[in-house]
């Protein structure tokens, strides 16, 4: 019997999703949230098996969520549901301690198979990204540039995609401002690139932001 949290700021996502997972008689108890402070308040309230969360949270990334969930609820699974492509976020969120990774155009029966996947501990990821994983690793010199980097770098390449200062990064991921720029620098090491402009280039023309 489980108890899953739905994290998603749009109400008419929440109430599809809720109304796939309703079905499912061994889902005692579904919440939701629809920020990400709302979030991590439904987390230090009650214990919940399973977070379904989404990665464009309005308030903060879903990779910090995903990251705060991880080290402070490490019971509590994490199914991530994103509109971004596949190819872009999934590794980085696996990484990051995410139990699987969907689409949100993906059909109900992948939901629910999904969700019992994570639930019983198992990595979940949809047939086309698993050949797609796999003919990356055939291919690893023709990997996008941002696959190169850490989870943490990966997390603060976002922040400074979308056009965040190092200050206002530090404040948030609790980091001086001398390590972000650390971070900043081998960033753009890693990627060949020059300046925070270019990352965001890089990112609206790879999907990785909108």
């Amino acid at each position: 019997m489980a108890r899953v949290l739905l994290a998603d700021d749009h109400a008419m996502v929440r109430a599809g999703l809720r109304q796939f997972l309703e079905e499912d008689r061994s889902i005692t108890e579904i919440g939701e949230a629809a920020t990400g402070s709302e979030t991590l308040e439904r987390l230090r309230a009650a214990r919940w098996d399973l977070v379904i969360l989404d990665i464009n949270m309005p308030d903060r990334s879903g990779l910090d969520i995903l990251r705060h969930i991880r080290s402070g609820y490490p019971e509590t699974k994490v199914l991530v549901l994103s509109g971004f492509p596949e190819r872009q976020y999934a590794l980085n969120v696996l990484k990051a301690g995410a139990g699987g990774y969907l689409a949100k155009d993906c059909a109900p029966e992948d939901l629910l198979k999904a969700t019992h996947a994570v639930l019983q501990g198992r990595r979940y990821v949809s047939a086309g990204l698993a050949e797609q994983l796999l003919s990356d690793l055939e291919h690893s010199s023709e990997q996008p540039l941002h696959r190169r980097l850490s989870e943490r770098e990966f997390q603060i390449f976002c922040k400074l995609a979308a056009g965040r200062a190092v200050s206002s990064i530090g404040e948030e991921l609790f980091l001086s401002v001398k390590t972000v720029s650390t971070y900043r620098a081998r960033i753009l090491e890693k990627m060949s690139l020059s300046s925070n402009a270019d990352l965001t280039a890089y990112a609206l023309r790879n999907g990785i932001i909108q």
